[in-house]
């Protein structure tokens, strides 16, 4: 075979891989995403509710704070 139809097909074959990879992590992401949502302000408010607290503006933004502090 000549040169430039192995660049070709070397080409073809890494770009094929970039757009098959790209589309493979982006659905594994969403799934994941699904399945473990991010924590916000209201599922805190929730579990300080089931917990017996009562939850307060103040004590869940200091949730909230610590707990990106903590990332």
């Amino acid at each position: 075979m000549q040169t430039w139809i192995w660049l070709l097909i070397v080409a073809i074959a890494m770009i094929a891989g970039f757009v098959g990879g790209f589309f493979m992590s982006r659905k594994y992401m969403m799934d994941y995403f699904k399945e473990n949502p991010p924590i916000d302000e209201r599922m805190i408010t929730q579990m300080m509710a089931q917990m017996g607290q009562k939850p307060s503006k103040k004590k869940v933004q200091q949730i909230m704070q610590s707990m990106k502090q903590a990332k």
